[in-house]
């Protein structure tokens, strides 16, 4: 079986374990710049994942990480405000990213064929090369729904799409970066009936909030009994959604772990507050093994966001702090 196809095959923690070290192999042999991050760190070969040594995530905003001999199909690039550097995805098999957002999507959320999706994302479309804008849009056409696309600025649109879409009897998702659903939150909206997916991102237009008062606040705003969240990045083609609860699931080629802030090679236990490793086996171009600016803790087999490590940028992957 090839490696791409082990990946999307994966049906429990051993074989998880044993996938993400042959592709750690691969990638220390035809990655060059995650090769001679290895090498430069003097790491002794891994034998489990706990071993493996992670890529820091600024590695995206200053090279270019795809394997040799491979040409990008895709390029992706941060959001971010005016003059700062924005990290840059090269992907060098699009298939693997559809079918990674698919089967998550269908996984975690449920049949794009059954549903009308309505996007709320006027920043990352007017930005261009955002990774989630594809995604959205790929999940859009599958619907199959006229009434399905992104919504821009106009709030009242956005209402009349949803009560066309429930009319339909389909469900109704809504993704929306933060703003822009508390935009829709302070004009009194009625979104009760549909499940509404928040991506992060204030994007200097509001005050920044905890995870917790957003979601308040989209509660109470749009009517709805919780909000979820997708739990992706730019330098990722895998994502995680969020429950009633606030915690994250993985999909079974995904998995995070919690380092200790002053030690990237010590790991913390469960419960505790620590920064986010990320093993994302879709990345098998590009690197799996990121070692991301966030700070999150384990709790079972999920995790939970607690916000951002102190002077790190502030961009639209989930991660609101005050």
């Amino acid at each position: 079986m090839k490696l791409e196809d082990k990946i999307f095959s994966i049906g429990n923690p051993e074989e998880f374990s044993s996938v993400a070290l042959e592709v750690y192999r691969f990638q220390k042999e035809n990655c060059e710049v995650y090769g001679e991050f290895i090498r430069s760190i003097g790491r002794p070969t891994p034998t489990r994942i706990e071993e493996i040594p992670f890529l820091p995530i600024s590695f995206f905003k200053s090279t270019d990480i795809i394997a040799k001999d491979l040409e990008p199909e895709l390029t992706f690039l941060s959001s971010g405000t005016t003059g700062m550097i924005r990290s840059r995805h090269l992907v060098a098999r699009s298939t693997v990213y559809i079918r990674s957002f698919v089967n998550t999507y269908r996984n975690f959320i449920g049949h794009p064929e059954e549903q009308v999706i309505l996007a709320l994302l006027p920043n990352y479309e007017e930005q261009g090369n955002s990774s989630l804008v594809y995604m959205v849009d790929h999940l859009i056409q599958l619907t199959g729904s006229p009434l399905s696309g992104f919504m821009l600025n106009d709030l009242n649109e956005v209402k009349k799409a949803y009560s066309k879409a429930i009319l339909t009897g389909k469900k109704v998702i809504v993704f929306g970066v933060s703003y822009a659903l508390l935009d829709m939150a302070d004009i009194d909206t009625d979104l009760s009936k549909a499940t509404i997916i928040e991506t992060g991102g204030m994007k200097g237009r509001r005050k920044e909030l905890t995870k917790e008062e957003l979601h308040h606040e989209l509660i109470q705003g749009l009517k709805v009994p919780f909000v979820s969240s997708e739990y992706g990045m730019t330098e990722l083609l895998s994502q995680a959604y969020s429950d009633k609860e606030g915690l994250f699931t993985c999909p079974s080629w995904m998995k995070v772990l919690c380092r200790d802030v002053n030690d990237p090679f010590h790991y913390v236990a469960e419960g505790k507050t620590g920064g986010i490793n990320v093993i994302d086996l879709a990345n098998l171009y590009s690197c799996s093994f990121i070692a991301t600016q966030d700070l999150g803790r384990i709790e079972g087999h999920s995790f939970r966001i607690m916000g951002r490590f102190d002077n790190a940028d502030l961009r639209g992957c989930n991660l609101m702090v005050e």
